[in-house]
């Protein structure tokens, strides 16, 4: 197995909490650099997950010859800019989630990707779930017939202003930090973006939203929900995961579900001659499972699973959502 050299662009938190264990569990990863605009926390870093080498900067990193691809957890406001210069240096890139503020964007980026002959995928760790594509399958087998209604939440612990996603100037709020979990997971079942959307939003002095609802309304008559907020205890690190997906013939219902978490998850599929069946699903970690995929992209096994046109409908999603709450007057 050819193992893919990685660089990180950042010494971000999502990085050390989540990405770091994905990326040395996955077995065609090879951390080989990573850079950061503190010297120091760079070379920590490197020491603390064994990458080969350190960077005080991130143009050092996409002009590091070696680096094949590229993980990108960096603020919001920073992903297109990073993204953009990565693509055009030839770098493979993994950028977290919201990819960018908007649907434009999100084309422009993969157009670059596509004119410099690399993949760009979005981060979504979870929708490489088993447990979600077991969901995925389920649905498109007829098992609850034609899907009538289907809704997704993330709710989860407030967090101190100073926290970044407590900060207009970066992007920060409910909807881009949660809501795209809801959203995601609401568009990969329905395989399609709404027709028409209605939202509201609850906001905090500093201009971010702190709850967001949203209903969708699709050509066929299909209803879709979502919600998301920042309101449970601050910062306690707990969070509400649910979803409900409703058909002609029955319904499937989260129980044990955390969007990206490992472990034995489980639903109940309920029909309506009277099956009653609750289901579980073995989940690995999820960070390696995205990093695993757009490495079999790379050496042309796979392609990517979160494609182009997922991302740029759900950005065209969450846009409309927050034009629709205000957020961005």
């Amino acid at each position: 197995m050819r193992k893919i050299k990685w660089g990180v662009m950042g010494t971000a938190y999502i990085f050390e909490r989540d990405t770091a264990r994905g990326m040395q569990l996955a077995d065609n990863c090879e951390l080989t650099a990573i850079a950061g605009r503190n010297m120091a926390k760079a070379e920590a870093f490197k020491e603390q997950y064994g990458f080969e080498r350190a960077y005080g900067s991130y143009e050092e990193l996409i002009n590091d010859p070696e680096i094949e691809a590229i993980y990108i957890p960096l603020p919001n406001t920073m992903h297109y800019e990073w993204t953009i210069k990565a693509l055009k240096r030839g770098k493979h890139v993994l950028c977290e989630k919201p990819l960018a503020p908007t649907a434009e964007e999100a084309e422009e980026m993969f157009r670059t990707a596509e004119e410099n002959h690399v993949f760009l995928m979005e981060a979504f760790a979870y929708q490489h779930s088993p447990y979600i594509k077991e969901l995925k399958t389920l649905i498109d087998s007829g098992a609850i017939g034609e899907l009538r209604y289907v809704e997704a939440a993330l709710i989860t612990s407030d967090y101190d202003p100073a926290n970044i996603r407590m900060r207009r100037e970066m992007l920060g709020g409910c909807m881009y930090d949660l809501g795209v979990y809801a959203a995601s997971l609401v568009q990969r079942m329905i395989g399609e973006k709404p027709e028409k959307i209605g939202a509201v939003s609850t906001f905090s002095e500093e201009g971010i939203d702190t709850f967001t609802t949203a209903v969708f309304e699709y050509k066929s008559g299909l209803k879709a929900h979502i919600d998301c907020g920042m309101v449970l205890e601050t910062e306690k690190n707990r969070s509400l995961d649910r979803f409900q997906i409703h058909g002609s013939k029955g319904s499937v219902v989260s129980e044990n579900f955390g969007f990206n978490a490992p472990g034995t998850l489980s639903y109940v599929l309920r029909t309506f001659d009277g099956k009653e069946e609750r289901r579980t699903v073995e989940v690995p970690n999820n960070y390696c499972l995205e990093v695993e995929q757009l490495g079999r992209c790379i050496t042309g096994e796979e392609t990517p699973y979160v494609t182009g046109k997922f991302s740029v409908d759900l950005a065209d999603t969450v846009d409309r959502i927050l034009e629709t709450t205000g957020y961005g007057r």
